[in-house]
């Protein structure tokens, strides 16, 4: 593999073509609003009786469960990812291990078509498996993004990838909305759709990614070669201050930034759209993808002139204020969609920017699954935080628009966090101003 071959650089991008179909459809769109209605009860015009379910034998708020579920997958995903990052990097096989869990992901999506005919505890279960899959796939798939460009050329990568992200998921949730308005699908048929769209675009990747790429053999002592590995990684990022720093904000921030995009759907359900307008919801989603496409891109360049801290942290100034407005100000449609706007515009810029600093504060490697599993570590803990604090908010004061409020927090401590990540390093000069 030649670092910088544009057909490479494409290819790789077009995963998240593929895969980000996951979280508009599973994780925003469609099955949040399915999973509302299906473990609801409502009455002839379609409001809301009951929220609570009954689930292995304990009764529960829906959306609390919802947020566990997948909080809990977040956690496995932090005990996996580091081990198997590890013996990937040893082995060289980061290929095989994205491979598999881009297959566990997209098959649980597919299995989320018999949701309402299995127990909640086994549909539960898919959904914690689907979870399980796009999260460890995207450990091997950020992985590669130091491999296939040059340090100069991080932002631009990333921005793109996240572009076609947001371009090919809406695209598939436009097609699936156009045919259940024909009457020739069913909301559940959304699922196999979008498991099989997953594996299919994700070939176009497979194709050009080189396979192994180590000579070390496959031994009964590789999990003990994988903690080798690790162990490296964790000396230089313990005594690297700008990448342990930098850690630090990204950790405190994601706990904001991705409750929000997994809990936003159904806090609109739930505050805004509470007569069940599943149409308002989804024009909402898509004005967040399209809107994020040019906030990647705009976030980009403003990087190149400003720096990729400076950058963030005018984002997590903006983060600040959605949080601040949707609780002071967000009671109806129209603000709900402006809100939306300015959500999907700071969101692009801000997902392809974090992933693309983490990358250039990086040293020459080839473990770069093992470095990027411990950025995946980070954000997912910071997640799984993020979402029982937002789940317990909502549990003892009856209100989902108050862990809305208690947010803020992340995103100020993300923002203080960033002014203590030194200018220079030891180990790699980038600019970031």
């Amino acid at each position: 593999m030649i670092k910088g071959d544009k057909k490479t650089m494409n290819a790789w991008a077009f995963y998240d073509w593929a895969n980000s179909v996951y979280p508009l459809v599973i994780s925003t769109a469609i099955f949040p609003i399915f999973f509302e209605t299906v473990t609801s009860t409502h009455d002839a015009d379609g409001k809301t009786i009951s929220d609570m379910v009954l689930f292995m034998g304990f009764e529960i708020k829906n959306t609390v469960l919802y947020s566990y579920v997948i909080a809990a997958s977040f956690v496995l995903v932090s005990l996996l990812s580091p081990l198997l990052s590890g013996i990937a990097d040893y082995t060289g096989s980061k290929k095989g291990f994205l491979r598999f869990f881009c297959y566990l992901g997209a098959s649980s999506v597919a299995c989320l078509y018999f949701f309402k005919d299995v127990s909640l505890e086994l549909g539960m279960l898919t959904l914690f498996l689907a979870s399980l899959g796009f999260w460890n796939s995207l450990v091997f798939y950020n992985a590669y993004l130091p491999e296939v460009a040059e340090v100069k050329d991080h932002d631009r990568l990333s921005a793109r990838g996240f572009s076609f992200g947001y371009f090919g998921s809406a695209l598939l949730l436009i097609s699936l909305l156009i045919l259940q308005a024909f009457d020739i699908i069913r909301w559940v048929d959304c699922f196999w759709i979008t498991g099989l769209w997953w594996i299919g675009f994700s070939q176009i990747t497979y194709h050009r990614l080189p396979g192994r790429t180590s000579k070390n053999k496959i031994t009964g002592k590789i999990l003990g070669d994988g903690f080798r590995e690790l162990i490296k990684v964790w000396k230089f990022l313990t005594t690297t201050r700008r990448l342990k720093r930098y850690l630090i904000s990204f950790f405190i921030y994601s706990m904001g930034v991705q409750t929000v995009m997994l809990m936003a759907v159904l806090f609109a359900k739930k505050e805004i759209f509470k007569d069940g307008d599943t149409a308002g919801l989804i024009i909402a989603v898509l004005l967040i993808q399209f809107i994020a496409i040019p906030g990647a891109i705009c976030f980009s360049k403003a990087s190149s002139k400003f720096g990729n801290l400076k950058t963030i942290g005018f984002a997590l100034f903006i983060w600040i204020l959605c949080c601040t407005y949707a609780y002071l100000f967000v009671y109806d449609e129209f603000n709900f969609y402006l809100l939306a706007g300015f959500v999907g515009f700071v969101m692009g810029g801000t997902q392809a920017l974090s992933r693309s600093t983490y990358s250039k504060f990086l040293p020459e490697t080839t473990d770069t699954a093992s470095f990027f599993s411990f950025y995946d570590i980070t954000e997912k803990i910071g997640i799984v935080i993020g979402m029982v604090i937002f789940g317990l908010v909502e549990s003892n004061s009856g209100d989902m628009r108050t862990s809305v409020l208690a947010l803020i927090l992340f995103f100020v401590l993300g923002l203080l966090a960033l002014f203590i990540i030194p200018k220079e390093d030891l180990v790699r000069k980038a600019s970031d101003g």
